[in-house]
């Protein structure tokens, strides 16, 4: 498995999909991360306070797309 170290700079956009995926459109700065014995290897992401903030709000906003698509109850 290839490990990253990613640090998001921005959020440009994000999209829902047919196939139920969300999708964001991100300036990034990507490198690869050397292994460390013993840990277990992952990618990693940072972002500021400021980008989680707006992950957040774009998050919801999906999902609000997501739950309008959706068949509603008749019970």
């Amino acid at each position: 498995m290839k490990t990253h170290t990613i640090e998001i700079q921005k959020f440009k956009v994000a999209s829902n999909n047919t196939h139920g995926q969300m999708m964001f459109k991100v300036d990034a700065l990507v490198t690869p991360k050397a292994p460390v014995e013993g840990i277990e290897p992952s990618t990693i992401i940072t972002l500021s306070e400021a980008n989680a903030r707006v992950l957040m709000a774009l998050l919801k906003k999906q999902l609000l797309e997501f739950d309008s698509k959706k068949a509603r109850s008749r019970f």
